[in-house]
């Protein structure tokens, strides 16, 4: 039903409650938002069939649901999945990922979406066959009653404890770590695999994800803002990148790879955009990711294409070089079932990906959790988005654990692939440490 509401997510992070779980999807500058509190059924998988699994248990739920519109206006109100995906099929290992499945979709118990149209609220009950509805309805009803509507906070640090800040596996170990990429590359066992970093901020106080979060869509309006919360912790990022969009048959994806830094000066900046364009090196690494996306696509679709040449993606201290991709299904597959055929790119993964991935696992040395895994939502019919969990943090009390990648290529310079991960973990290491 159409609600009156500025601001779906202040709802969420403000009427949220300590036991129940909350998702929140923002990209301001195209005007959406989803933001869905507490949970009426979790959908969850792992193993190499978890995308599979997960979309058909979606597609049954939503398929028995009895949709009740409560007003005669055309307001988007069905049934929204929302959650995400962690980069392998196995999920997780150290503990502070504990609360984040390997496959994790849940339909929310209220959720409210909004666009350039208004705002819209939906209230999903779930009634047992023969099972009298009224206490759950009433108990909806008193849910809705409670939201709150508070404004977001601002970010409130620590007044007498500066937080520690330190790389989990050393800056020259990274290092090191790409040149072992480097030599696999150059004998041939490999094209490209992608490295990352981890970087633990520990905090007097305990990291407040609403006023992250209201940093987040502020600093990056034209990024893929996100929130999935558990009791235990909170998963916060604000990606470039789009993995998928779904409507219908059509498929729109992006191949994003290859970056540099931004600059206040528009003719420094501009001159930064062109060298990235030109770069050989970049070019390379991003046509690989264009490449295997066509791919994937082509195997599913009457026709996929390519833009000719990659552009320019800004944020507010990176840019990327980006190739759009458009494709028409050759028969319905929904945004979760896309996600994992297109899941991992080039772009965060490797190529070949089987064998890349053995040299990811022998030298990356990190639990990637749900970073560089799909992140979005899926709605009643399939359709929906998933972005890759990209420029984001891991918040768990007082510690937060960042994250950021970079493509290790033939040429790769391992000193200039350290400053890369730096520049990308930029995005939010002046929000958390300070």
């Amino acid at each position: 039903m159409p609600v009156d509401c500025e601001d779906p997510v202040a709802v969420v992070f403000a009427s949220r409650k300590a036991s129940e779980p909350w998702f929140c999807w923002e990209q301001p500058d195209r005007g959406v938002v989803i933001a869905a509190l507490g949970t009426v059924k979790t959908v969850a998988a792992d193993g190499p069939e978890r995308f599979t699994e997960v979309a058909a248990e979606c597609a049954h739920l939503s398929g028995e649901a009895v949709v009740i519109d409560l007003t005669d206006e055309d307001a988007h109100t069905a049934p929204l999945w929302v959650g995400g995906f962690a980069f392998t099929d196995e999920g997780t290992r150290d503990s502070h990922w504990s609360s984040f499945e390997p496959a994790s979709m849940n339909l929310p118990a209220v959720s409210i979406s909004g666009s350039g149209a208004g705002a819209a609220m939906t209230v999903n009950m779930v009634v047992g066959e023969g099972e009298d509805a009224s206490p759950v309805a009433t108990a909806a009803a008193a849910r809705v009653a409670s939201l709150d509507s508070s404004p977001m906070p601002m970010i409130d640090p620590h007044p007498a404890q500066r937080p520690s800040i330190e790389s989990s596996r050393t800056p020259d170990e990274f290092e090191h770590s790409v040149t072992a990429a480097v030599s696999r590359i150059r004998s041939g066992e490999i094209d490209k695999v992608v490295l990352a970093r981890e970087v633990v901020v520990r905090s007097g106080s305990a990291h407040d994800p609403a006023a992250i979060f209201a940093a987040l869509r502020e600093g990056f309006p034209n990024c893929f803002n996100f929130c999935v919360g558990t009791p235990e912790a909170a998963f916060i990022g604000a990606s470039p990148e789009l993995l998928v969009r779904c409507s219908g048959r059509t498929v729109s994806t992006v191949g994003l790879a290859g970056s540099t830094r931004r600059s206040s000066d528009p003719s420094v900046d501009a001159h930064l955009a062109e060298k990235l364009l030109t770069s050989p090196k970049n070019r390379g690494e991003q046509g690989l990711v264009v490449e295997r996306i066509v791919k994937a696509l082509s195997r599913i679709s009457v026709w996929v294409e390519a833009a000719e040449e990659p552009g320019i993606v800004k944020v507010a201290n990176i840019q990327h070089l980006a190739t759009p991709v458009v494709a028409q299904l050759s028969q319905p597959r929904t945004a979760i079932e896309l996600a994992g055929i297109l899941h991992p790119t080039p772009a965060v993964g490797g190529e070949p990906w089987k064998k890349a991935s053995r040299v990811m696992d022998e030298v990356e040395g990190l639990d990637r959790g749900w970073y560089a895994g799909p992140v979005g939502w899926m709605d009643g019919s399939g359709d929906g988005e998933f972005c890759v969990a990209l420029r984001s943090a891991l918040l768990r009390d007082r510690e937060a654990r960042l994250f950021a990648g970079v493509g290790i290529v033939s040429d790769s310079d391992p000193a200039a692939e350290l400053a890369e991960t730096e520049m990308k973990l930029g995005a939010l290491l002046p929000l958390i440490g300070g």
